[in-house]
């Protein structure tokens, strides 16, 4: 049996598309693969099927540009992640974006341990990709939401360089305890931690770390308020000790709240995630939906528990 090259076999693998106009992958693909549905489109992204000049893509507005080559595997890899903790929402070569779910450490603090690192590391390996997941910022083991890892170190110096240049709009959502009056405003302290690791919050400079958090409400009823935060600087356990600066702290927090939560968990989503690409430049926007869990809890205006 004669044996295949490289090339030979990559073109039985994928079907390859030249791109000969500018235009978004979504509406290239529909163009291209005549009877192919965006569903099925968003199918393959996910899956991490899609490659274009040989980089893996996701998104579905990706912008492809003339001479470029784009690569549809026929078969899903079998090397997707799958993992309850973690969800890929964007890959290249040098980062990667997922969503965090609540319960679990974006990095370890004690040898052995378990966290988003860890998942991400094993499904590098099991891509047989030369990389590891590199920390650039935190999200608490009880928040979910979106971040960015980096895959390689001259990615992970740039992201934590230059990260308030290349990151512009980071955005929470949170259920908090108590009917908000005010529609928003901005809470403005400094932030220390104190012996026991306690973050506590100052209206003047403490030789703390200073903190802007701007926030709207979105939602209210007599017992809760979905609110939304904008962060101006990004400090430990910053939103969680802002909300209960303005007397109404974030719905299941035990360390800077009241404790019980009709959602059984700390109600704190980063949401959206707004930076420049530390490599290309290139304008990166990323969003999730609010969990369905905090919007249920508004359906009913005098609703107390799901």
């Amino acid at each position: 049996m004669k044996q295949l090259t490289g090339e030979q076999y990559a073109r039985r693998k994928y079907i390859t598309l030249s791109v000969r106009e500018p235009m978004p992958l979504m509406e290239f693909l529909m163009k291209e693969m005549s009877g192919i549905s965006r569903n099925r489109v968003k199918d393959l992204l996910a899956g991490h099927a899609i490659m274009v000049d040989r980089q893996l893509v996701t998104r579905y507005d990706f912008p492809l540009e003339v001479g470029q080559t784009v690569l549809v595997s026929r078969h899903k890899r079998s090397t997707e992640l799958r993992n309850k903790y973690v969800k890929i929402i964007y890959e290249d070569k040098d980062i990667i974006v997922i969503e965090k779910s609540e319960g679990i450490l974006s990095m370890a603090s004690a040898p052995g341990q378990y966290c988003v690192k860890t998942i991400l590391d094993e499904y590098f390996r099991g891509r047989h990709f030369p990389c590891t997941a590199h920390v650039v910022h935190r999200l608490d083991r009880d928040t979910s939401g979106l971040m960015i890892y980096a895959k390689s170190l001259e990615a992970r110096k740039i992201l934590e360089e230059n990260w308030h240049n290349i990151v512009f709009d980071r955005r929470y959502v949170a259920v908090l305890c108590g009917e908000m009056k005010q529609e928003g405003g901005t809470v403005h302290s400094w932030l220390k931690d104190n012996k026991a690791y306690v973050t506590y919050s100052s209206p003047v400079d403490n030789g703390g770390k200073e903190a802007i958090t701007h926030y709207r409400r979105i939602a209210t009823n007599r017992h809760y308020t979905l609110a939304e935060m904008r962060l101006e600087t990004g400090r430990k356990n910053q939103i969680r000790v802002h909300m209960k600066d303005l007397g109404y702290p974030i719905a299941g927090d035990d360390k800077y709240g009241y404790g019980p939560c009709p959602l059984h968990r700390l109600a704190l989503h980063a949401f959206r995630l707004y930076f420049y690409h530390p490599k290309t430049g290139e304008l990166m926007k990323f969003e999730t939906p609010y969990p369905t869990a905090f919007a249920k809890l508004f359906e009913n205006p005098n609703n107390q528990s799901l």
